[in-house]
């Protein structure tokens, strides 16, 4: 059976160390560690931070993955940039030498995952931009495979791949390269692209699949909601899970609600308890 987890970017006005405590006296068995300036920034964090964060998760039976969606770590002005995809070479490095930080934290921290996605362009010519993009993968699926960690891709909806049907590509353009390539797949963003229903994108992925995010969506727009406030189906989602034998992490993520987050966490389990029932 999979893992349920909560991805620590609903809990940003938490103490790392404190939001693992929360998750697992939740009844989660997993954590979606996102690097930020609040949990284990990778441009500062120390030897000893990480190893303490990995005894805590160890004593509290709590699996890591680590998630590289913060907003504004490389740019305070400009929300997840720079990106693989930026003209400027020297940008694209800046976004490489941090997914080559977390995979190495990744090791350190015993987490087997690290998901990551493509970002957003305004150029016109794809193709030049398909080759930033697999230039820069190819370097960081290099890294991780150097260090026993697996790259999660995550289709976004605005970004350059926002479709499962997009990671597909990837794989394929990425040659070799792309065997080691796995999908992360959030089952909101589906509703999102219209790729639905969520289980049959599942099923479809099955071989692919090795990182969930959970989340709900309304009306198509791209804004994470608890469960029950949009049009997610949860308990066909979860068992599209289950069906497929799936066995990694499905991490709740409601990067809006830190505000709130105990609660959110709280509110989000006694949801996923009621699907599965």
């Amino acid at each position: 059976m999979f893992r349920l987890g909560y991805n620590t970017n609903g809990l940003a006005h938490h103490r790392l160390e404190e939001a693992l405590e929360l998750i697992a006296d939740l009844g989660y068995e997993a954590c979606a560690l996102t690097l930020d300036t609040c949990h284990l920034d990778p441009f500062q964090v120390d030897a000893q931070a990480i190893r303490s964060a990995r005894s805590t998760a160890d004593r509290l039976g709590i699996q890591l993955a680590i998630e590289t969606g913060a907003r504004f770590l490389l740019d305070p002005r400009e929300k997840h940039k720079p990106t693989l995809l930026e003209a400027s070479r020297e940008d694209r490095d800046r976004r490489v030498d941090f997914l080559m930080r977390a995979i190495r934290m990744a090791s350190d921290l015993g987490a087997d995952i690290v998901s990551l996605w493509a970002g957003a362009t305004n150029e016109s010519d794809t193709e030049v931009v398909w080759g930033r993009l697999c230039e820069g993968l190819e370097r960081v699926l290099n890294c991780a495979n150097e260090n026993g960690v697996r790259i999660a891709f995550e289709p976004e909806p605005g970004m350059f791949i926002e479709r499962p049907g997009g990671f597909r590509e990837l794989k394929e353009r990425l040659g070799a390269a792309g065997d080691a390539l796995g999908l992360c797949l959030d089952v909101g963003h589906c509703l999102c692209t219209d790729d639905l229903p969520v289980e049959r994108v599942i099923h479809e992925y099955a071989n692919d699949l090795i990182h969930v995010h959970l989340d709900d969506i309304a009306d198509g727009l791209h804004e994470h909601r608890m469960f029950g406030e949009g049009d997610l189906d949860l308990t066909a989602t979860l068992a599209g899970l289950d069906a497929i034998g799936y066995t990694g992490m499905a991490a709740v993520e409601l990067s809006r609600d830190s505000h709130r987050g105990a609660a959110a966490a709280r509110e989000a389990m006694a949801h996923l308890r009621s699907a599965r029932a």
